[in-house]
């Protein structure tokens, strides 16, 4: 078995598309981390006001200025520690509740099914962009209500992906053969039916950690974003009335959401292929 997923691994690798992915990736982890190494100003300069509004590209400023005088590339840096933090931190809610909850409405059933889908099916009703919204006017705009929040509409997702794979996992015969042998019903949940039911969760994890990154550029640019954060959609939108005299300043933020939705699509893309053959043969 350790060498077909040898195999697997080494052929989704091979795959051009799901590489580049993964070096877009490597490349938005890389200045999420190293960012204060990186960036030519401090994380307090890149918030702070000078008199250089709006200057074009220049040594000083490699990739010009913007409102404040702010400078574009320690923005932009900074940003992407923001939106990456924010993804990671709103996909594990989502999956941690999501898989719990799955795991439950899918072996128990009956009431207990019924419940849970029907407080999942509440949630779904609503967009998750209008959701975020209105509890964001509510309670305000700060980066642990808007992480939380984005964890709270992920979850029915990934409840029901795993609620589905449960259903057809309990009635096999090995979990069968799991109850006679007198495991109880949690280790059964947890140590053989969610090991065999987690692939379709991890290729959602990763489309979802840029469907978050996409929706908090929205709310930045909605100006629902926490102000003591920098964030990609808040320059966005502070450079939108200025594109024509300084378009460096709506361009670099721009191309930084592009490039990090399209680096954990791709990848997304490359593990349903490894992880899902049949998925695979379907689409050839």
């Amino acid at each position: 078995q350790d060498r077909k997923k040898k195999k697997l691994i080494n052929g989704w690798l091979k795959s051009t598309f799901t590489f580049i992915g993964v070096l877009l990736i490597i490349f938005i982890v890389s200045i999420a981390i190293f960012g204060p190494w990186i960036a030519p100003y401090s994380y307090e300069e890149a918030m702070g006001v000078s008199l250089n509004f709006w200057n074009p590209p220049s040594p000083a400023n490699p990739l010009g200025t913007a409102f404040a005088g702010r400078d574009v590339l320690s923005r932009i840096i900074y940003g992407t520690r923001t939106s990456l933090i924010t993804a990671l931190l709103s996909v594990s809610i989502s999956l941690i509740f999501g898989v719990i909850l799955g795991m439950l409405a899918g072996y128990y059933g009956k009431w207990t099914d019924s419940i849970i889908m029907r407080v999942m099916d509440i949630i779904l009703a609503f967009p998750g962009l209008i959701f975020a919204l209105a509890f964001l006017a509510i309670l305000g705009s700060k980066f642990s209500f808007i992480v939380l929040i984005f964890g709270v509409i992920g979850i029915p997702y990934y409840s029901r992906l795993i609620r589905s794979s449960v259903y057809k996992e309990k009635e096999l015969d090995y979990i069968a053969a799991a109850k006679v042998s007198g495991a109880n019903n949690w280790r059964i949940m947890f140590k053989h039916i969610l090991p065999n039911s987690i692939q379709s969760v991890i290729i959602s994890m990763s489309f979802d950690i840029g469907r978050v990154m996409i929706n908090l550029t929205i709310l930045g640019f909605l100006g629902f974003n926490d102000p003591e954060f920098i964030e990609w959609g808040s320059d966005i939108s502070s450079g939108r009335r200025h594109i024509w005299e300084a378009p460096w300043a709506v361009l670099w933020p721009s191309v930084m959401i592009l490039v990090s939705v399209i680096g954990f699509m791709i990848v997304g893309d490359g593990l349903r292929d490894a992880l899902d053959p049949k998925f695979k043969l379907i689409t050839r």
